[in-house]
């Protein structure tokens, strides 16, 4: 289909501080393209940036072949943009503050009453429209939050974290609308910073870190970058700095990274490490409660390229 998004070269400064270093990639049309990094990796100024919320340094962004730097106004028409802070009339009903997006769209009439019955819808909360959104639960303000940014029906959502602090269920239900709009043709970029949400998501990917793409493929793409490594997490309690020293030194051992009393360990062959890392740990004191090896993911790839687990 062509991208429709095109990210060039970004930049963004504050004072000595470079938030964003150099980040390129473009989404096509029709796809949830996700940018996967921990907290403080650049991903909502980036999106600042593609929103027109913030003016870029260095690089360009262009939407639908529209400019940010001279065309702000004509991008804008083509987003819808959910932030990460909730962007509500607390003492508005739901319906409400709906209603009055709509009239910031342009919408009025039958238009904007069928474009607030149709979100209500979406966010799966028509039955309780009428009320104050300052009663309403976290995840069902993420839910009316996503709905204000696609009234208007945009072309590309952009969505900043909108399943942080939330209940499960709210969280899968927001997921779900992600895969809905998407089966709707509307082209989605996602952040986050939890690897099995962009996962399910995300046709492609790309992982950031410090400012920069440090990644960026499909799921099985990212993957490969790992090779044929398998991943052991070891849920292991009392692991010190001896410890692990002599787990990395096990034949086989790729790399190793500690969490709370847990360790994920990489290797070309679990099989035959095995029986050397529950010896190694075992020998120090270190009660192995449980091991799983599975197939490389998100986490894997990113702890592969910097030497640190996605969630420090």
């Amino acid at each position: 289909m062509g991208s429709i998004v095109q990210v060039t070269d970004l930049v963004k400064r504050f004072g000595d501080f470079t938030a964003v270093d150099g980040v390129s990639f473009e989404i096509e049309e029709g796809e949830v393209f996700g940018l996967l990094g921990p907290n403080g990796a650049g991903k909502t100024t980036t999106i600042s940036m593609i929103s027109c919320l913030l003016d870029p340094d260095g690089g360009d962004v262009t939407v639908s072949g529209h400019a940010v730097r001279t065309a702000a106004t004509a991008v804008k028409r083509e987003l819808g943009v959910v932030p990460q802070e909730i962007a509500l009339y607390p003492t508005l009903s739901a319906a409400e503050n709906l209603a009055f997006w709509a009239r910031m769209y342009g919408l009025s009439g039958a238009a904007l009453k069928d474009a607030v019955s149709e979100a209500l819808i979406l966010a799966g909360l028509e039955d309780r429209s009428k009320e104050r959104v300052e009663k309403y639960s976290g995840g069902m303000k993420r839910r009316i939050n996503i709905a204000a940014g696609i009234l208007h029906r945009p072309r590309v959502l952009l969505m900043d974290e909108p399943t942080v602090g939330i209940d499960p269920q709210s969280r899968n239900h927001i997921l779900q609308t992600v895969k809905d709009l998407n089966r709707r043709s509307m082209t989605v970029l996602y952040t986050s910073h939890y690897m099995e949400e962009v996962e399910f998501l995300c046709d492609r990917i790309a992982i950031m870190d410090h400012g920069k793409i440090i990644a960026m493929g499909t799921l099985n793409e990212l993957r490969a970058v790992v090779g044929g490594m398998d991943v052991v997490d070891v849920k292991v309690e009392h692991v010190s700095d001896q410890v692990l020293e002599r787990v990395r030194a096990i034949a086989g051992v790729e790399r190793v990274d500690r969490t709370d009393e847990a360790l994920q360990v990489l290797t070309p062959g679990s099989g035959s490490i095995l029986g050397k890392l529950v010896a190694t740990l075992e020998s120090e004191g270190s009660h192995v409660t449980s091991i799983a090896v599975t197939e490389p993911n998100l986490e894997s790839v990113f702890l592969h390229l910097t030497g640190k687990s996605l969630r420090d």
